[in-house]
């Protein structure tokens, strides 16, 4: 060992002791030490690892569309619907209506339409409205 003042094998490494010889008799600053690169996975070309083409995905979850309730067909004129696609016209419907509370804008106040679907509620909250719609849709 060159250092005798050096203990344990972090100390000798970064003291030089320990480097590649293709680092012989350069002066490596302290902490400083070769990096090993990773191997790099090789890459599949085969058409069933590829991801569908952009556009031909069937829709799922929310944006599938579900059938509905009578009383949901009423206010969205459709019997099948997404539920993204119903919570926007909901939301165009209250904005139409300027059913929102002046006060208070996050909290709708309820017509006959909305009563019908929110449960016969007179005012609900914006944040409500996803979850009042679950029962107007068919699993």
């Amino acid at each position: 060992m060159a250092a005798a003042s050096s203990v344990g094998l972090f100390s000798t490494f970064f003291n030089g002791d320990l480097l590649p010889s293709s680092y012989a008799g350069t002066l490596v600053p302290s902490g400083v030490f070769p990096l090993r690169r990773r191997a790099v996975p090789p890459v599949s070309l085969r058409a069933s690892d590829s991801p569908p083409p952009a556009g031909k995905r069937q829709p799922r979850g929310i944006t599938k569309p579900r059938p509905v309730s009578p009383a949901m067909q009423a206010l969205v004129g459709v019997p099948e619907i997404p539920r993204t696609q119903a919570l926007k016209l909901i939301w165009a419907y209250i904005k139409q209506n300027n059913l929102q509370d002046p006060e208070n804008k996050k909290i709708i106040v309820c017509d006959e339409k909305l009563k019908n679907i929110f449960g016969g509620r007179e005012r609900v909250g914006f944040l409500e409205i996803s979850g009042l719609l679950n029962p107007h849709f068919a699993k």
